[in-house]
């Protein structure tokens, strides 16, 4: 449990997760209030991020639903084990005769056999996949439920029950409810647009790239390895690439990325061909790859000039 809006920000800040204060907000809002939280944004901005380092700050499992096209409630809610029912009835079933031979008339068998409908559908044989899993979870959990999006509005419509009231209908056993009502987090990257009885269910929070001085944060943070000379200029450059006319605009999982590769390759400041050599890491398709590259040294003119070399006499640059 979070205390306030600063106590969450410091918390994620210390698993890593530099959140801004609508980010700090919202995940404050969705713990107190226990709602799902529907996190939307493009991707690499920190969405699913943000479900894991929830998971960590709070010590609770967390528990992923990963969506596609095709998801249905069998593959997301649970697998009736018929084989192993099956096995059951056949290792009981001399025990059965014995018990139903003792039966006067039909009736009184079909009753004495009614009895028994929890030994034959009970829990033993449910398979939980992650939305059961949670559900029943003895312990409170973080369910994420990653790309809604990509699944199709039917399986959206299911959810509804779940997200409403914690509990699912299950055809062999009954409703069952929340053991501890789980922290929900839905990510959606946009691919198509979801129902208004969703969102209604949900707290919703869009994560937009971040601003220089944040991302800068993040770089700094997670990648302290990489001089603050170097990641300015880093930073300063992707925040650039951004504005050009891409296909797929290269997210904050990719700035972390570039700044990963000039760790590893002890580079002391963005030099043109280094940058145009692993671009590939920063882009994803070769045209936005082609559009970059030819204007690199552009880029790198607008960030500015290099930072001094350390124990140079000339004082360092001030990053706005």
């Amino acid at each position: 449990m979070f205390d306030s809006v600063d106590d969450v920000s410091r918390r994620l800040l210390q698993a890593g997760y530099v959140a801004d204060s609508k980010i700090a907000t919202s995940v404050y809002l969705a713990v107190r209030m226990e709602k799902p939280l529907l996190v939307e944004g493009p991707s690499g901005v920190g969405k699913t991020e943000l479900a894991k380092c929830l998971a960590g700050v709070l010590g609770c499992e967390m528990v992923r639903l990963q969506c596609y096209e095709g998801l249905d409630e069998s593959k997301a809610l649970y697998e009736w084990e018929y084989s192993k029912q099956l096995l059951y009835t056949q290792i009981l079933r001399d025990r059965l005769r014995d018990h139903l031979n003792q039966a006067p008339t039909l009736k009184e068998a079909v009753k004495l056999l009614t009895r028994e409908d929890e030994l034959f559908f009970s829990r033993d044989f449910l398979q939980p996949r992650p939305l059961l899993k949670a559900i029943l979870s003895p312990k409170k959990t973080v369910l994420l439920i990653d790309e809604i999006d990509r699944a199709e509005a039917e399986f959206e419509a299911f959810l509804l029950e779940i997200l409403s009231d914690m509990q699912v209908s299950l055809p062999e056993i009954g409703t069952v409810k929340a053991v501890h009502i789980p922290l929900v987090v839905l990510t959606n990257n946009r691919q198509r647009d979801l129902s208004d009885a969703l969102r209604r269910r949900c707290l919703h929070l869009f994560i937009q790239y971040p601003e220089k001085e944040r991302e800068l944060n993040i770089v700094r943070t997670r990648v302290p390895e990489l001089p603050d000379h170097l990641a300015g200029r880093l930073v300063e450059t992707v925040q650039r690439i951004r504005r050009m006319d891409l296909k797929k605009m290269p997210g904050v999982s990719e700035t972390l990325d570039w700044a990963k590769v000039f760790v590893l390759m002890s580079a002391r400041d963005l030099e043109p061909a280094m940058v145009r050599d692993t671009l590939n890491v920063l882009l994803k398709y070769e045209q936005d790859i082609r559009k970059v590259h030819m204007r690199v040294e552009e880029l790198l003119t607008e960030t500015g000039p290099a930072a001094p070399a350390p124990g140079s006499q000339v004082g360092r640059t001030t990053l706005n």
